[in-house]
């Protein structure tokens, strides 16, 4: 039997991983390869829930640069997180897992209402959680809402998964010489002046020391890598 690093883990999937090679909506290849790396987790015993952000779809960030009203776009911006969020339910159940989404805004026709303690029932069952619409509350990104969904579930650590390989001193786009770290202190990241999350799902992990791990989401395996403990992106911790 394959021994699992962790029981029950907190997965944060950005909506512009989805992208792909597009420049709008969901790469259909990219949600089935996260899919089938989550099936092979999944039959380890792995408790999975997933908190998915919009970025693919909306930004309300960007809507309120266009003249929006700022809780009006963020509004937008958690449906379009809802609709992520079906997407890779249908390419998990399409991979034979049972899986459930719950959403902060109530959507019945299409989601159960996030209530804490179903959600928690639907982990011990044995169902891969989806967790839409962010906290349900504007001005706070799917960050705020991955760490808090974490820390209520009791998860052992929350795993960022981006397009990016880890955690740098800059950006590694714009400087060939960027260093990537391969574990830090959240003290370090501060001091450091990293862009790790937004400061307020920072702050809300440093406080309650639940343990961050970035990695790149679009390598295929560093979703296994993680679960085992293998050295994959960049470990953060108290």
């Amino acid at each position: 039997m394959t021994e699992l690093k962790y029981r029950r883990v907190l997965l944060k999937i950005s909506g512009e991983a989805l992208l792909g090679s597009k420049s709008f909506g969901i790469d259909a290849k990219v949600i089935n390869q996260i899919a089938e790396e989550l099936k092979e987790v999944y039959q380890y015993g792995l408790e999975i829930g997933i908190v998915i952000g919009g970025g693919n779809i909306f930004r309300g960030i960007a809507g309120e640069k266009q003249g929006m009203d700022r809780a009006r776009a963020d509004y937008m911006g958690m449906l379009a997180t809802l609709i992520n969020a079906l997407a890779l339910q249908d390419a998990l159940e399409a991979q034979g897992i049972s899986c459930r989404v719950m959403s902060a805004l109530e959507v019945i026709e299409v989601a159960e209402p996030y209530i804490r303690e179903k959600a928690i029932r639907h982990l011990e069952k044995g169902r891969v959680l989806i967790l839409a619409c962010g906290t349900g509350n504007p001005f706070f990104t799917t960050d705020t809402a991955a760490v808090l969904r974490a820390l209520e579930l009791k998860c052992e650590v929350l795993f960022k998964a981006t397009k990016v390989d880890g955690v740098y001193d800059k950006d590694p786009k714009k400087h060939p010489d960027a260093k990537k770290f391969d574990e830090l202190t959240f003290d370090e990241a501060l001091h450091k002046r990293l862009k790790v999350m937004d400061a307020t799902a920072f702050s809300l992990a440093r406080d309650y020391k639940l343990p961050i791990l970035v990695f790149n989401l679009l390598n295929y395996g560093n979703i296994k890598k993680a679960v085992l403990g293998e050295s994959v992106g960049t470990y953060i911790k108290a």
